[in-house]
């Protein structure tokens, strides 16, 4: 169990408060929590209309479930690329409307939201926004679906109260997302912490999943740390996928190409249902876009 004081009232994410997991739904090709682990692929960064849509076919080709693109990325230099913006919202419903893929892209201020939502299905709250209070506020009280990363140095405790600001709003659809954590190990970006899986699974009914591609900083990392995600129970990955890395704006060192991905997918796949899970699906058909 968690250490440090008890909160005031019962946590609504905590184990105890549902009598089994939950699952969150985005359509009933993509459910979060259920068998089918829930692959979600694209650029970190959308940088156009027309390498957004190829991404988004290629990882729909491989079995990916759900398309990722940021739009506003809060970056760590301010002379870093830091989103397209409004546009790159405009592209990404492109995407969703070509592929059928449903989307997820990050949030970074409360006035942001209102606009976001008229564009993607699920809102990303990014690491450096897991306790921006009055951010999580604003996206409870929508009736999105929300992916919450763990923030650089949180305790697991912590991770799970910021998702209780986001449930207290009303909105209970939160998935829960373990990108790694910041340690004195520098020969990978951030250290995955992989024990926190399975102890989410036991502390909390929300879904699980990893992201391997911030952890590993690099692509030769990702795809042994997401057979490991898969191994320790994780509910499925977000991975980067960009056409060409070494030309991309934003962490191109971690972003695998199109044959990368299919790689990994098959091979998640095999591991996968060693667990009796699956997450290499057959691609959608043209009719079901």
């Amino acid at each position: 169990m968690f250490t440090g004081s008890a909160p005031a009232t019962p946590m609504s994410a905590s184990a105890p408060s549902r009598p089994r997991s939950s699952r969150v739904y985005l359509n009933h090709h993509c459910v979060f929590g259920g068998r089918e682990l829930v692959v979600i692929a694209g650029p970190c960064a959308v940088e156009g209309e027309e390498m957004l849509l190829d991404t988004a076919r290629a990882v729909r080709q491989a079995g990916a479930r759900m398309l990722r693109g940021g739009a506003f990325k809060p970056r760590t230099s301010p002379y870093s690329f830091q989103g397209m913006g409004e546009p790159a919202l405009e592209f990404l419903a492109a995407a969703r409307r070509a592929t059928g893929l449903p989307v997820v892209t990050e949030v970074c201020d409360p006035r942001q939201v209102e606009r976001v939502v008229e564009y993607v299905e699920m809102l990303q709250i990014g690491a450096r926004n897991m306790q921006n209070f009055s951010l999580l506020a604003e996206v409870g009280r929508t009736c999105r679906q929300v992916l919450l990363k763990r923030g650089l140095a949180a305790t697991l405790r912590e991770f799970l109260l910021a998702a209780e600001h986001i449930m207290a709003q009303g909105n209970q659809a939160v998935v829960l997302c373990e990108r790694g954590i910041r340690t004195f190990e520098t020969a990978s970006r951030f250290t995955l912490d992989l024990a926190a899986v399975p102890v989410l699974k036991e502390e909390t009914h929300l879904p699980v999943i990893v992201d391997p591609s911030h952890a590993g900083g690099r692509a030769s990392l990702v795809l042994p740390l997401a057979r490991a995600a898969v191994a320790v129970g994780a509910d499925g990955l977000i991975v980067e996928v960009h056409p060409a890395p070494e030309q991309a704006k934003s962490d191109g060192a971690q972003a695998l190409t199109f044959e990368a991905f299919a790689d990994l997918m098959r091979q998640v796949d095999r591991c996968a249902a060693v667990l009796g899970r699956a997450a290499a699906l057959p691609p959608l058909a043209e009719a079901e876009t």
